[in-house]
């Protein structure tokens, strides 16, 4: 892993808490959501499930599941990342694992992930999500659009 791919990782986990403990502490009083615009309020959610708040069912057992789930997905990563994949892969691995662990850290600090960035069209609103979610998302496109856009590499 090189030292930019760490930078990467560790600058979304800072960002990522940074952004969630500023929302405790700004929202803890406000249970209704502060409307920034007319498509994005910031909220203060408490995911106890996974992506899209699936599983909110939220026992420690199930916390601690999902911790050591991530984590060994983190592993994954990390080992792919350590490969030394093209750079724009890189980038992608380093943003999901930084995502992750930017997640693993609110599970073990509070036994849930911190949700607060919600975009919304007239009554729908897309499910609430943090600058981790953010990261993991863009990370995982990146993937994407360089398995179909990239260099076709014969095995």
């Amino acid at each position: 892993m090189r030292l930019k791919d760490f930078a990467i990782i560790l600058g979304i986990i800072i960002l990522d808490q940074i952004t969630k403990v500023w929302v405790q502490t700004s929202l803890v009083d406000s249970p209704m959501p502060i409307e920034i615009t007319s498509f994005f309020n910031l909220v203060l959610a408490y995911n106890h499930g996974i992506s899209f708040s699936m599983l909110q069912a939220g026992s420690g057992l199930q916390v601690a599941a999902l911790t050591v789930m991530a984590l060994a997905i983190v592993a994954i990563l990390v080992t792919w990342l350590r490969r030394g994949p093209s750079s724009i892969v890189a980038w992608a691995l380093s943003l999901i694992i930084g995502g992750a662990l930017g997640n693993v850290i609110d599970r073990i600090r509070i036994g849930a992930v911190v949700d607060f960035l919600d975009f919304h069209v007239g009554g729908w609103h897309w499910p609430a999500f943090n600058v981790a979610d953010s990261a993991i998302c863009i990370g995982v496109v990146l993937i994407l659009l360089d398995n179909l856009m990239g260099e076709k590499h014969e095995n």
